[in-house]
């Protein structure tokens, strides 16, 4: 079975355009890496037992320790990663949503490898506004052409 997650896309207007609000991925493989190390907040469901928008709130809250604005969201599609997991997005308009006071989820890892320890670290360690230029190279590369959809919802360029 194919995995599949929901998240969703903040979006705001800065002085430089479009805004997007993404997360940098938390662990030891990410902690030194910056380009495409970052990330929609996002997580997996089961689309047998919830709806993908229910499933993004809920991911956003997990991932970020904050409810996401109570605003109205737009599907921008399913995008396939080279992996054959499928990510559905959600955009919302964030204007107004603070990129602080989060508490991020965490999750446990075997770490060191084969150390047998186990310990944990925040699924995300750091959240930001950034431009669409910007975020395009730090998304990791599955999550880039849903910039594009964004801005085709928009109708702005990047």
């Amino acid at each position: 079975m194919v995995a599949t997650s929901a998240g969703i896309l903040l979006h705001r207007s800065g002085a430089a355009g479009v805004e997007v609000l993404v997360a940098h991925m938390g662990g030891p493989f990410w902690a030194k890496k910056d380009e495409a190390a970052w990330s929609i907040p996002k997580g997996e469901y089961d689309p047998e037992l919830e709806d993908p928008r229910a499933a993004a709130r809920r991911e956003f809250l997990e991932e970020l320790g904050v409810e996401p604005p109570d605003t109205q969201t737009v599907e921008l599609g399913a995008f396939a990663y080279a992996s054959g997991k499928r990510l559905i997005v959600f955009a919302a308009d964030g204007a107004g949503f603070p990129a602080s006071g989060f508490e991020f989820g965490l999750f446990s890892l075997e770490w060191p490898p084969h150390s047998g320890r186990l310990q944990e670290f925040p699924e995300v360690d750091r959240v930001e506004w950034l431009p669409i230029d910007v975020a395009r190279t730090k998304l990791v590369k599955g999550q880039r052409p849903v910039l594009d959809a964004l801005l085709a919802h928009l109708g702005a360029d990047s």
